[in-house]
């Protein structure tokens, strides 16, 4: 039987999701607990991973276990208690046996948040901005990412993927209160893509490029050409979405 795991993480202390040798991640982490109680053959599959430092509001992963699950909300509940204090698990669903949380996802949403005013209690999930940048011409410049599919100039060199193309659905910039958030959708990300989105967009805002400089890294196609990354601790994973038929109930 297969099933969705939908949980959030704090990536503070985390080198990233997926496992690797010497390093702390939280595929690690989730997958070492769990086997008490599906088998030493207990695997996660997530819809995509995040980088070192990088949060998750809503991540979702799939397992398969020989045993079914009778009461989903009390696993949940008992697998959450199960992890570290900085993840938690919120939801199993029963899923189609060839249901894939990385394949069969539509979208995934990321936010990257800015503080707008130094705040010793959101350093950990915020950068700080001394001067807040001309939000209307990053917001032209999110506009303009809608029309470009090729996003190399975005992504980390020398990795593993077959193609730089991704679908942005919605992209926007948004003051909300102290905070300066930016939002992206899309059916897919690149490996470091929406913070050396955000850290090239910040140049636009701080009037360094103009909006013909931002479409011309973009279709540069280099990333020497775009700006320099913006750190970790300010993104979050927020949303991933699948079609309704992969759910069995």
């Amino acid at each position: 039987m297969r099933y969705f795991i939908e949980f959030s993480y704090d990536g503070t202390h985390y080198h990233g999701w997926q496992i690797q040798p010497g390093q702390e991640t939280v595929q690690e982490v989730m997958t070492e607990r769990f086997r008490c109680i599906f088998g030493p053959d207990f695997s996660l599959t997530a819809a995509g991973r995040t980088d070192a430092g990088v949060h998750a509001r809503q991540m979702v992963a799939h397992f398969d276990t020989e045993q079914p699950v009778v009461d989903l909300p009390a696993m949940a509940r008992r697998l959450s208690w199960m992890l570290p204090a900085d993840i938690a698990v919120h939801s199993l669903r029963p899923v189609r046996s060839d249901a894939h949380a990385r394949f069969d996802a539509l979208s995934r949403t990321y936010e990257y948040r800015f503080s707008l005013e130094k705040d010793p209690f959101t350093r950990r999930y915020t950068s700080f901005l001394v001067h807040c940048p001309d939000v209307d011409l990053m917001n032209q410049g999110a506009r303009a990412l809608l029309d470009y599919t090729d996003f190399t100039s975005f992504s980390k060199l020398h990795t593993d993927v077959k193609t730089n193309n991704c679908r942005i659905m919605q992209a926007r910039w948004d003051v909300r209160g102290p905070l300066l958030v930016f939002t992206v959708q899309a059916d897919r990300f690149l490996r470091n893509m929406v913070r050396a989105i955000v850290g090239t967009m910040l140049e636009l805002g701080r009037h360094k490029i103009d909006i013909a400089g931002f479409r011309q890294i973009i279709e540069s196609k280099d990333r020497c050409e775009a700006g320099t990354s913006v750190p970790a601790q300010g993104l979050f994973l927020m949303r991933v979405e699948y079609p309704e038929d992969v759910y069995l109930i």
